[in-house]
């Protein structure tokens, strides 16, 4: 997915809150909006959302000398989502399909996104995705919510790699991982983070935090961008990603950088700015589960 022009303020926005939650000086602040001021017209707007952004957050770290800004949020989150745990395997337990019901709670729990939501309300948000009556996951539209392929593909990959967005989305994440080796226990299921910092998304230590280690193996990207660019991941896991049968491709950010690539993929995520909803013709909060093959 290209930069639109209405990303731009969006960027700056993104900056200023970052530089705000590392308690970066009114001075400092400034600083750094003048700064991506700078940086931005040497973008082409080609390049795609992700890519900026990783550009934005380094500037963020070094101006405030703080390299995880998010930490205390992303703790915070893991710790949330972990208490609900319990609730969220009753839920697959009680439902008619499981498999479903996971898919559907790990979008639901994508919303966990203070990249794009900087105002958002863990508990609150923890609530609306328990609530079975989720507007948007029950009023999901066929066209673009591929599940019989996603199951297809399930069936026949021995490979999944899993890429993973943000800390406390883990948990959710972590349902669907255990429900999938529940169906199929011989599958390889690969789980992909962040190698450096970068907003609130997944580090080894939050899929560790979460148990994702426990039932599958946890590698890292080598990136530290808001998606998953393969040009920019190490060598390591491209062998991995280029070798996996099916990849599960979690949250916008990793959706603004692979929708234009070709493979095996499925996109699960629930659209959370303008741009990406005019793209695909939706709304604020809808949720898909696209594929790319």
């Amino acid at each position: 997915m290209k930069t639109y022009l209405d990303c731009i303020p969006c960027f700056f926005n993104q900056a200023l809150h970052a530089a705000r939650i590392a308690e970066a000086s009114e001075t400092d602040q400034k600083k750094i909006l003048i700064e991506i001021g700078k940086i931005l017209p040497k973008f082409s707007l080609n390049c795609s959302p992700p890519e900026i952004a990783r550009v934005i957050y380094k500037l963020v770290r070094e101006k405030t000398r703080l390299e995880d800004p998010f930490k205390n949020i992303k703790i915070e989150s893991n710790k949330i989502a972990l208490g609900i745990y319990d609730k969220l395997k009753e839920k697959v337990r009680n439902s008619k399909d499981g498999l479903l019901t996971a898919v559907e709670l790990a979008i639901a729990g994508n919303i966990i996104d203070y990249g794009v939501n900087n105002s958002l309300d863990i508990n609150k948000e923890i609530e609306k995705i328990l609530n079975v009556e989720d507007r948007n996951i029950k009023n999901r539209k066929k066209a673009s919510f591929a599940y019989d392929k996603f199951k297809g593909a399930l069936e026949r990959a021995d490979t999944i790699l899993y890429l993973a967005d943000n800390a406390g989305e883990t948990v959710f994440d972590r349902i669907l991982i255990e429900e999938i080796k529940t169906l199929y226990e011989e599958k390889q299921i690969i789980y992909a983070v962040k190698e450096r910092p970068i907003i609130n998304d997944a580090l080894i230590e939050d899929a560790v935090a979460c148990g994702i280690d426990k039932i599958a193996e946890v590698v890292s990207s080598g990136l530290d961008t808001p998606g998953t660019i393969p040009s920019l991941c190490s060598k390591k896991f491209l062998t991995i990603y280029n070798k996996a049968d099916m990849i599960i491709s979690k949250g916008q950010g990793n959706f603004e950088a692979l929708s234009e690539e070709i493979g095996p993929i499925f996109f699960l995520f629930m659209a959370k700015c303008h741009m990406v909803a005019k793209g695909l013709d939706c709304k604020i909060g809808d949720v898909f589960l696209l594929s790319q093959s």
